[in-house]
């Protein structure tokens, strides 16, 4: 079953973004039990989302038994902590609607790519901050992601490996000087969700030092996780399938195309 839903906007009287229509388009199978959900946030440096990185994703988690939404999440111009507050709204919506959609409530993993990745990154570290508590009416445990799995994301506001549009982007021109507060590695604690990671040696656009970054402080925390680190590949490859390519062909790597049972099989150990 495939359906779109319009997430609400409680933002306490503060306005991000006057365009902010996040949504989320769940892809759900028809199953007795409950399964676990897989939220994607897709990339594109929080200035566009990604379609390779949404409908495709979501369909693969479907094959591998896991339920599956993607969340189209506030973009730039807008102001820190927009996108947050989207992902926090999708996780409560399906968090509180587990029984009717079948989603098993211990187990809602949130996804992101790229830029998507951060966003997801960043529910992991802040969900019981009070951060988003000062802007939305739920309790951390509404909004808290089970697990993550983070596909080359950007983490790190370290001028000499972020990706700078991304950094940009998510806190709005009024609060750049505030980057440290968006660079995950230094946020991390023993509240983070499990982690899945995957990143590749060739990632131009998002090195994987993000990556690494964040790998170092979830050992630190003594977080489970699991990373994989390729050698081959360019950034964006989302499925890494020809599915999943670019119209010219790019973004194809036939070695990076176990991720997702990769990922499966971490998640059943």
């Amino acid at each position: 079953m495939q359906k779109k839903v319009e997430l609400p906007v409680n933002y306490a009287g503060k306005v991000f973004n006057s365009n902010q229509k996040p949504s989320l388009e769940l892809f759900l199978l028809q199953s007795e039990s409950s399964r676990p959900l897989v939220l994607i946030c897709p990339g594109g440096g929080y200035a566009h989302l990604s379609t390779r990185e949404a409908t495709p994703v979501a369909q693969k988690m479907n094959e591998l038994g896991f339920h599956s939404a993607v969340l189209s999440y506030s973009l730039a111009p807008m102001e820190f902590p927009a996108a947050l507050c989207d992902l926090a709204e999708a996780v409560a919506f399906c968090r509180k609607n587990c029984a009717a959609l079948k989603i098993d409530s211990k187990n809602i993993i949130v996804a992101g790519f790229s830029a998507g990745g951060h966003l997801a990154a960043s529910l992991g570290c802040y969900w019981k901050s009070g951060l988003i508590q000062n802007i939305l009416p739920y309790m951390p445990e509404q909004t808290r992601p089970n697990r993550l799995l983070l596909c080359y994301p950007v983490i790190t506001s370290d001028r000499q490996f972020c990706h700078e549009e991304s950094i940009e982007n998510v806190l709005g021109k009024a609060n750049l000087d505030e980057r440290d507060f968006v660079s995950i590695e230094f946020h991390v604690d023993s509240s983070f969700p499990p982690t899945f990671i995957w990143h590749t040696f060739q990632d131009e656009s998002v090195p994987i030092e993000n990556s690494l970054a964040l790998v170092r402080s979830l050992r630190e925390a003594k977080i489970p996780f699991e990373f994989h680190a390729f050698e081959r590949g360019c950034h964006g490859l989302a499925l890494a399938t020809p599915q999943t390519a670019k119209a010219d062909g790019s973004c194809q790597e036939a070695e990076c195309t176990v991720w997702p049972e990769l990922f499966r099989n971490w998640f059943y150990k």
